[in-house]
């Protein structure tokens, strides 16, 4: 899971009589995936683009605070750009395959990609015995960008326009399989946001006055937009693409939507509490799965219900671990405190490295868990390193007894689209009943959202949307595989 966002500033109308930007992208798209970092903390990027369609490049490994400096981002020079924060999932950790992807011909195309495209293996075979384009990572970002390209190639043009780019784009749903939304750039023209048949992925852009004429911006979440005083926020639709201009933004439906289905985990732990997708907000889905699972909690513990107090794991599940406390009438303390210079576990690289971190990250404190019944509650149970670490950490601060409850069901199965959970090995909850996964991670017992109360409390804020991406919990994949 990645951030990317995209900044396009209305200039000053001398500004091409002087060959110089009278506005600058690069300060607010680094503004901008500063506010996104909670999405990738493995790479950073930005590329921006000035007078005559100069492209200025920076990007490198790390967090966003460390790629930048103020030096660097004063070469970024230019009205408009695109950004992008890594996750990795497809391909690897190494510098070169740091986003945003840049290829001269045809027409100086920039891609940041957040997603995965599920059939790498022959867009690659494609592109090598086909196109004739030469990829040089393992990133399928770098594929994606490519296929982009040879369909801008055939236009055989000079330059191109509107028509010709969602002619391309058209070309492009047709041949990417997967969950993906992506922020472009062709050189010396706009910028571009689209996102696949089924919305897997969010992607969503808003307006402001500017200095000179309206500011556009493309993100991945709305909190991005809003930090940066954007309004008027509109969700790119399941297989639409929206370009922005010096005329203004241009959308089309480049192919047939197909059943809308958004990732639910988006919900449940990638965005900020404070961000809006597709209508929905992030903070009231949380809510409502903390009231569901409260009543799943007191199903499951009957008559044993013995639990002294609520303890989140932070940050992601404190708003549901919250609403829980409340409903089930049982005292809500905070016992972890959070480093918030160590990563998030979930989406570091490597197992070892996670396992690692957690004591590093989180700090218990005794006087919140001593000769106490606890029920610690967290968004998810993946791996369950995470997890374990935790259990044992409230028994050594002296919990008389250990609960352990997951905003989310039990994951069973490999995302595809875009998180790293590359296979079902590695899934604590993998051929495990609950009971086992309990014994797994060292806890009194494991509570478990149900997924039809997981979906509801998503979709009862849009009831347009009747489905979502749960192929983690179910294996069925929306695309096929």
């Amino acid at each position: 899971m990645c951030g990317i966002i995209g900044v396009f500033l209305g200039e000053s109308p001398q500004a091409d009589q002087n060959h110089l930007s009278s506005v600058s992208a690069a300060a607010e798209l680094y503004e901008g995936l500063g506010i996104l970092q909670h999405r990738g903390q493995d790479a950073a990027g930005i590329i921006s683009c000035g007078h005559k369609g100069r492209l200025y490049q920076c990007k490198g490994n790390g967090m966003v605070r460390d790629v930048f400096s103020k030096k660097n981002l004063e070469t970024l020079h230019g009205y408009m750009g695109i950004g992008h924060a890594r996750y990795p999932t497809a391909g690897t950790s190494s510098q070169s395959e740091a986003q945003p992807f840049y290829v001269n011909s045809p027409y100086g195309l920039c891609v940041a990609h957040n997603g995965n495209l599920t059939n790498a293996d022959a867009l690659r075979d494609h592109l090598d015995f086909e196109a004739h384009r030469h990829v040089n990572t393992d990133s399928d970002s770098e594929l994606l960008l490519n296929i982009f390209a040879d369909q801008l190639q055939k236009t055989g043009k000079f330059r191109v326009n509107e028509e010709d780019i969602f002619t391309a784009l058209k070309g492009v749903y047709e041949q990417c399989q997967g969950g993906y939304a992506v922020a472009a750039m062709v050189a010396g023209f706009g910028i571009i946001g689209f996102r696949d048949p089924n919305g897997i992925r969010p992607l969503i852009y808003g307006s402001r006055e500017g200095k000179y004429s309206t500011d556009y911006m493309i993100s991945s979440e709305s909190v991005a937009l809003e930090a940066l005083g954007y309004s008027d926020f509109i969700d790119v639709q399941p297989g639409e693409a929206i370009i922005i201009t010096k005329n203004g933004v241009s959308k089309r439906q480049c192919i047939a939507p197909r059943e809308f289905t958004p990732c639910i985990f988006e919900y449940v732990y990638f965005a900020r509490p404070d961000s809006v997708m597709d209508g929905i907000s992030v903070y009231k889905a949380r809510l409502a799965m903390g009231e569901s699972l409260a009543d799943e909690v007191r199903r499951s513990l009957g008559k044993k219900f013995d639990i002294d107090v609520v303890i989140p794991v932070p940050d992601t599940s404190r708003v549901a671990a919250l609403q829980l406390s409340y409903r089930l009438n049982v005292v809500y303390r905070e016992g972890f405190i959070k480093n918030h210079y160590i990563g998030r576990t979930f989406i570091m690289p490597g197992q070892e490295l996670r396992q690692k971190s957690v004591r590093r990250k989180l700090n218990a404190m005794p006087m919140e868990f001593a000769n106490k019944v606890v029920l610690i509650v967290d968004d998810s149970i993946v791996r369950g390193t995470t997890s374990k670490e935790i259990v044992q950490m409230a028994r050594d601060s002296g919990a008389k007894k250990v609960y352990f409850a997951s905003c989310a069901p039990p994951i069973r199965f490999p995302n595809v689209y875009g998180i790293d959970m590359p296979t079902r090995q590695e899934l604590v909850a993998f051929n495990r009943t609950v009971e086992e996964v309990a014994v797994e991670i060292g806890a009194d017992g494991v509570i478990f959202q149900q997924l039809s109360n997981l979906v509801r409390s998503v979709n009862q804020f849009n009831k347009t949307i009747t489905n979502f991406d749960v192929s983690v919990f179910n294996g069925c994949y929306v695309t096929g595989l």
